[in-house]
């Protein structure tokens, strides 16, 4: 997975199957906020649709693999993703989990 891949030799591109991981992770991460941005303006106000949180999941952990398996193996790009990957997961469980009709007001699970 550390070896260039050869077919994209050819034109000049010095990549490996860990470095393709980590630039599509690092493009996914980065384009959730041309969804973020289309969202709001179909809505009219400011929204973060479900889809934001699943690229938000989805690239912070293929960087998040990059910066732990590949030859990179750098501790900043692992800190770097895995605050995000934590609190996308935390945010689709939140969006995703069943709702009860009762205790849903503005006061629910606050503090005293």
């Amino acid at each position: 997975m550390n070896d260039p891949i050869d077919w994209l030799a050819w034109i000049g591109i010095v990549l490996t199957p860990w470095k393709l991981i980590g630039v599509t992770g690092a493009l996914m991460f980065g384009a959730r906020w041309v969804v973020q941005f289309l969202a709001s303006r179909r809505a009219g106000r400011p929204v973060i649709p479900r889809l934001f949180w699943y690229m938000s999941l989805a690239g912070s952990l293929m960087a998040l693999a990059y910066f732990l398996f590949s030859n990179k193996q750098d501790a900043v790009g692992v800190l770097q993703n895995l605050l995000p990957a934590f609190t996308a997961a935390y945010s689709l469980y939140l969006d995703l989990r069943p709702r009860s009709g009762h205790g849903s007001g503005p006061d629910h699970g606050a503090l005293p």
